[in-house]
């Protein structure tokens, strides 16, 4: 049983082949700068690694790039593309109707395409990567594995907005969240670690890379969760503003003569690190230039935002037995791994400082001190892994 994984962004492919009876990647790879001048495609298999580039001007190009790959007699996995028994597509988000995996048919598709506003900036990508799957390969089945999906068990206490009800009603404003399959994985994988039955415990899953996410999850179950309407509501992020007050749209409108439309691109791209520094959005380049004050204010900014969620969610859950630190930067920064956490130990959480910094990429480990009451993990996500999974329950049934 093969699923091919895609990941498609606005001019990008990720992809990732699983073959399912032996739980294992076989192929992976990435098409990058669809539609742009030095288009390429990396391609992992066998132990080797190849990256061609070629003219690649729209995702269809790009898929039937990557099949070209998986079934090349040299460097290829399958003998044939009806060897893929289904595509596993990552979709943000299209709405509330829309939190459970299902089948995309390209009447389904049509559907989605009116909701593209609900994540306008992931949205078109991964339509395009579903469109270029039914186009190439019209008899395999396409499943959709939501963002959301994970947070369907929040509360309307949770998930409503204080705004007229008319709003929920009609345009299902609201809370969703987002990298649901990453805070399913880890907070599963914590269990694990711990020996615990994940129903029996209560752990705060922070994503931390470009986009970061903060969730509290109980019982198995995620019952709050940073990210909102949208995914620029919550911390503070490369390029992403995080939570403001919704009157400095009008006020930035009025005194700059611009749209809303561009105040919020504003906020999604030119905020969060970049803006607080004016030229820094990459944490590895904020850790080179700590001797600016504006470097340094934005990093305090950063943890201090992530710390109020870590104590809201404790507070929230009635007390925590585990943090979890995964994604590009929950991953690979021991700093911001301790400073989000530092202030905290009156709830009992408390970082091994030696373990912490001796981490290698892409490790596993427990990094709480030993008189730690709440273990402190950093556990690398595999969101491809939870899409691959879904999708198989989706085409079983």
């Amino acid at each position: 049983m093969k699923i091919l994984v895609i990941n498609a962004g606005s001019s990008s492919l990720k992809f990732q082949l699983f073959e399912m009876n032996e739980n294992k990647v076989i192929a992976k790879g990435n098409v990058e700068r669809i539609n742009d001048k030095g288009s390429f495609i990396k391609y992992v298999a066998n132990g080797k690694q190849l990256k061609t580039e070629a003219v690649i001007t729209n995702h269809k190009e790009g898929l039937k790039l990557v099949i070209e790959h998986l079934t090349d007699s040299n460097i290829g996995v399958i003998k044939s593309v009806n060897e893929i028994n289904a595509f596993g597509h990552r979709v943000v988000n299209v709405g509330e109707e829309y939190f459970d995996s299902c089948v995309v048919t390209r009447e389904l598709l049509g559907e989605f395409k009116q909701h593209v506003d609900f994540s306008p900036l992931h949205n078109p990508g991964a339509f395009y990567g579903i469109e270029a799957c039914l186009d190439i390969c019209p008899n395999t089945t396409n499943v959709a594995v939501f963002d959301i999906g994970f947070h369907k068990t929040l509360q309307p206490k949770v998930y409503r907005y204080a705004i007229p009800k008319r709003y929920y009603d009609k345009y299902k404003i609201r809370r969703y969240g987002a990298h649901g399959t990453s805070h399913y994985y880890v907070s599963r994988k914590c269990a694990e670690l711990m020996g615990r039955d994940i129903k029996t415990l209560k752990i705060i899953t922070c994503h931390i890379g470009s986009g970061a996410s903060i969730t509290a999850v109980k019982n198995g179950e995620s019952i709050e969760t940073s990210m909102g309407f949208t995914p620029l509501e919550g911390v503070i992020m490369n390029t992403r503003c995080g939570d403001i007050d919704a009157a400095v749209v009008e006020y930035i409108c009025k005194k700059e003569n611009i749209t809303p439309t561009e105040v919020i691109n504003i906020f999604n791209k030119e905020s969060g690190l970049l803006g607080i520094t004016g030229d820094i959005s990459d944490m590895r380049d904020l850790n080179d230039n700590f001797d600016r004050p504006d470097v340094k204010l934005a990093y305090e900014m950063y943890c201090h935002r992530a710390k109020k969620y870590i104590g809201a969610y404790a507070a929230v859950l009635g007390g925590v037995d585990a943090i979890v630190f995964t994604a590009g930067i929950g991953e690979n920064q021991e700093s911001i791994r301790e400073d989000m956490l530092e202030g905290l130990e009156f709830i009992g959480i408390s970082v091994n400082h030696a373990k912490n910094w001796s981490l290698k990429r892409g490790e596993t480990a427990d990094i709480s001190s030993k008189d730690s009451k709440v273990k402190v993990y950093v556990i690398p996500t595999d969101e491809e892994s939870v899409i691959a999974e879904q999708t198989l329950n989706i085409i079983k049934k």
